[in-house]
């Protein structure tokens, strides 16, 4: 089978981290639909297992949590009878974390808005970090008891309820305007959280950051991923990217340079040599 050179590796994985779609990428470098997609595929499965590797015994301070909503294949509406409740069709929720001081993003998780896939993921996060971190989500219950079950009172745990109503000036336009948020109550919930570092504004702007980078989020298009492992695989590729080649402006270095989990800014050449190398490794198996 041929190969992509890796300097065509590296532009297509970049402009897959800046909001390109396949179909442009296909477009713009000439490569094959089928090409793009398949290192997507192996490129997702070597960022996530390196990332799951690396990303251990964080030295993490404070860390907020939060939820970002997407669809695959249909819109919730539209899935069949026969579908509805299947992971991977209509509905998926990413769920992220972002430490306050590094901006490294450490853990995210796939699947349902549910207990079942909160306990998932904050149970992951726990397990990465190094000693007592202050915890804050926005106020799902389901976090309540996942934090409890994952950090067995090892945690200084908030949440951040945030009220939303519509905004009186806008007497018209409602379907493409977000709700106002009318006020946010701080809760104390676990230990002793300091409450002004109760927030979860970092959290929600990288949040904006994975829509606005990642083409498979945009609202209202048909670039929504069709299958869920593409667009697992597509966060994987935008999360290393971001935690270890994207400098950060407030810091001037990586995240992950600032939580010392690499001495080196990488490149996007550098990843497509750890791809690469993960390769020789299937193939070895």
């Amino acid at each position: 089978m041929n190969k992509l050179p890796a300097a065509k590796r590296a532009q297509i994985l970049t402009m897959m981290v800046e909001g390109v779609s396949i179909r442009a990428i296909s477009r713009m470098t000439g490569a094959s639909k089928n090409t793009i997609v398949k290192l997507l595929a192996d490129a997702g499965q070597a960022c996530s297992e390196y990332q799951d590797r690396k990303l251990r015994s964080l030295s993490c301070k404070r860390v907020q949590v939060d939820e970002i909503w997407a669809f695959v294949g249909m819109k919730q509406k539209n899935v069949p009878e026969a579908r509805k409740g299947e992971l991977g069709v209509g509905d998926v929720w990413t769920w992220t974390s972002i430490c306050a001081d590094t901006k490294l993003v450490p853990a995210w998780f796939v699947g349902h808005r549910d207990g079942e896939h909160a306990r998932a993921f904050i149970v992951d996060l726990a397990s990465r970090m190094a000693g007592r971190i202050q915890l804050t989500s926005d106020g799902f219950p389901a976090y309540q008891d996942a934090v409890a079950d994952a950090f067995v009172g090892e945690v200084d745990y908030a949440q951040l309820v945030k009220s939303y109503g519509q905004d009186p000036a806008n007497k018209t336009e409602k379907r493409y305007s977000p709700a106002v948020c009318l006020g946010a109550e701080k809760r104390p919930v676990t230990g002793t959280p300091d409450k002004k570092h109760i927030s979860t504004s970092y959290v929600e702007r990288q949040n904006l950051n994975i829509r606005m980078g990642i083409r498979r989020f945009t609202r209202l298009t048909n670039a929504f991923s069709k299958k869920m492992e593409n667009h697992v695989h597509a966060l994987s590729i935008y999360f290393m990217h971001y935690n270890f080649c994207r400098i950060h402006t407030t810091l001037r270095v990586t995240p992950a340079m600032a939580a010392h989990v690499s001495q080196t800014l990488w490149s996007m050449d550098d990843v497509v040599t750890m791809i690469e190398a993960w390769e020789v490794a299937q193939k070895a198996e």
